[in-house]
């Protein structure tokens, strides 16, 4: 994986974080216990947590030392670690595992899913989003370009063509070990400013891999073959502006 870039992450700072909103507001604590942030990235989520359940000790996993040096300015009242958020284990059982648009990068989701229901307190909530766009133009123009000749030696075992999977396959996989659980899907229309905006969106997540993979020379052509499609999908409205439909995975799951 390559580095994250918290600039390029934060550029839609208040539209990443409103599908991380949503989800809080859904979530209920009634056990004690410590608050894990999975994939906390540059922090800004994990203050969005603190203050929902203030009083609460809460630890932010990420693998990017990069997002976690902006995550400790942003949070100083929190513990951050650097790990991988598939295999982190708690000391002790925490009240809420939270995760914010960080589970979509792991594989094997019905190994994990259980497995992270498994690791909290009785009681304990298990909440997540992932996006689930992977079906819309901004994502499979990525799968489109990738596969041209001149791109798919070095990309071809990198793309993610469907990491998320259809609501009821989650549901089937936790409701063995849930005492409760929520799933729901929304689609945001994203309303984005700039120039190539989409493109300049998924920069900062889905792209990253693959332009990390690329020579100086392939990126700027895959981003001119991936911008052309993307273009063409997402055209300005009348303002100006760049409506940008995007559909996002919720879950909250209580531990027996």
């Amino acid at each position: 994986m390559a580095d994250w870039d918290p600039v390029q992450y934060l550029r839609f700072e208040d539209q990443r974080a409103r599908p991380a909103a949503d989800l809080l507001g859904r979530v209920a604590l009634t056990v004690p216990g410590e608050i894990v942030d999975l994939g906390c990235g540059a922090g800004n989520i994990t203050r969005l947590v603190a203050q929902r359940f203030p009083g609460r000790g809460v630890v932010g996993v990420d693998s990017s030392p990069e997002m976690l040096a902006r995550a400790r300015v942003a949070l100083p009242g929190a513990r951050f670690i650097e790990g991988d958020i598939a295999r982190f284990a708690p000391a002790a059982p925490p009240a809420l595992i939270f995760s914010n648009a960080a589970l979509h990068w792991l594989d094997d989701h019905g190994a994990l899913f259980p497995a992270l229901l498994g690791r909290l307190a009785t009681g304990g909530v298990l909440a997540v989003q992932m996006p689930r766009n992977h079906g819309a133009p901004s994502h499979a123009a990525m799968v489109e370009a990738s596969r041209m000749p001149r791109f798919r030696g070095k990309l071809a075992a990198i793309v993610r063509e469907s990491p998320v999977a259809e609501p009821r396959v989650y549901y089937e996989v936790l409701a063995p070990h849930a005492a409760e659980i929520e799933i729901w899907e929304t689609e945001y229309l994203h309303v984005l400013e700039g120039e190539s905006p989409v493109v300049e969106w998924t920069k900062g997540t889905a792209l990253r891999p693959l332009l990390a993979a690329l020579d100086d020379d392939e990126r700027a052509d895959f981003l001119a073959e991936y911008g052309r499609r993307v273009a063409a999908a997402y055209p300005r409205a009348a303002d100006g502006k760049t409506p940008f439909p995007f559909r996002r995975l919720f879950l909250v799951a209580r531990a027996r």
